[in-house]
């Protein structure tokens, strides 16, 4: 019993990973049925007896994809030795989102975000659930560097959080729409500045 389960879940590990850049380029609604038997080389019946439908596979994914950037993010914040290095992280990795490292197709909270928006509400409320967490995770970089003493004391650090996280996302998308990535690296000097500007 136990090798069957396993064999399942291999078989759901295996269609997320195969389908993750397709859903992140296509989107929820964009991705049809043919699409993942094609990338995956299983039948309509495979995939169905390993999830419920369509929007299950979209929901795993998504899992799979945000926590793909979020892995690489958390290791590079442990191993940054400031606050302000830790902070900056978020910018050098949002700057090589074009890069093998990063999902295919691009940043997955902002390809999700876009495409839920109003036709997906799980994917919505899981792409609002990453942003939220992402908010959460600044403010206590920011709450500790104030605590450590390199950044200044009285920062509001719900509205620097949101600033940063809207102007990466609004660079990604912008550098994106332009097919200009220079135009990301512009918002990102924007990001570098507030941060710098948080130092004592």
């Amino acid at each position: 019993m136990e090798n069957e389960l396993s064999k399942a879940e291999r078989t759901r590990q295996f269609i997320v990973e195969t389908t993750a850049g397709i859903f992140n380029k296509k989107g929820y609604a964009g991705t049809s049925l043919s699409d993942l038997t094609e990338a995956t080389g299983l039948t309509k019946g495979s995939i169905y007896g390993n999830f419920k439908n369509k929007e299950e596979v979209a929901v795993a994914v998504f899992d799979y994809n945000s926590s793909k950037v979020r892995r690489q993010i958390v290791q590079l914040i442990q191993k940054a030795p400031t606050y302000h290095e830790k902070l900056l992280v978020y910018a050098r990795v949002y700057h090589s989102f074009t890069a093998a490292t990063f999902p295919e197709g691009g940043c997955p909270i902002l390809n999700t975000a876009i495409d839920a928006d109003d036709t997906n509400p799980i994917l919505k409320e899981k792409a609002a659930a990453v942003i939220i967490r992402w908010k959460k995770s600044i403010e206590e970089l920011i709450n500790g560097g104030i605590a450590a003493g390199e950044f200044k004391t009285g920062i509001d650090t719900a509205r620097i959080a949101l600033s940063l996280i809207a102007l990466i996302e609004g660079g990604i998308m912008i550098a994106k729409v332009t097919s200009t990535p220079a135009n990301l690296d512009t918002v990102l000097k924007t990001v570098n500045d507030i941060v710098t500007d948080l130092k004592t």
